[in-house]
């Protein structure tokens, strides 16, 4: 493998630091299990229910989701018509990959970043909070993972649109044959 140029040490440096938000990123399912085997037990075994609890939920489920989108996209483990996909040579997935990526993937992008800011401007001046008596409060913090996780998504799309380019290009010897295979995901 050739040495990294300045051109492809972003794309290296970027992965890796998604990457590591993405292996940090896993323990949210932990910390959401237990949030609810909390709720669940004191609703049905001391009969009490708790708002926080569950609003706590769906922030953590959300936080998870939206941040493990970019995960997915660097590590080439997210959804896709695989039945078609395998029958095709590398080079005609590239090509698709890249036409995917340039003409749907940062369009939508572009369109949730678009509306989302001002989504979370709006929050975040009315310091909203939840409308349930009891609920969390800065309803504008879960509203802001929204712009950052479309922020990451898009870097990592740009990321993968690089390898992808290079493949097709020239240059893939820069990133390894194999820098657009799916990789196996371990969170030890």
């Amino acid at each position: 493998m050739k040495a990294l140029n300045v051109e492809t040490q972003w794309v290296v440096a970027l992965e890796r630091l998604i990457d590591r938000l993405g292996r940090w990123l896993g323990l949210i399912w932990l910390v959401l299990m237990a949030v609810i085997l909390v709720n669940v037990i004191s609703r049905y075994v001391f009969s009490q229910g708790f708002i926080q609890l569950e609003e706590l939920q769906w922030h953590l489920y959300s936080t998870g989701f939206l941040l493990g989108l970019s995960f997915a996209v660097t590590r080439d483990v997210h959804v896709r018509v695989d039945v078609l996909r395998e029958r095709w040579s590398e080079t005609t997935r590239a090509w698709v990959e890249l036409y995917g990526i340039l003409l749907l993937l940062l369009p939508f992008v572009a369109l949730v970043l678009y509306a989302a800011l001002p989504f979370v401007l709006y929050s975040f001046q009315t310091s909203e909070i939840s409308q349930a008596p009891g609920g969390l409060p800065f309803r504008w913090f879960i509203k802001s993972m929204l712009p950052l996780a479309f922020l990451m998504l898009a870097l990592a799309s740009i990321a993968r649109l690089a390898k992808v380019g290079a493949r097709l290009f020239g240059g893939s010897e820069v990133f390894g044959e194999n820098s657009l295979k799916k990789e196996t995901v371990t969170l030890a």
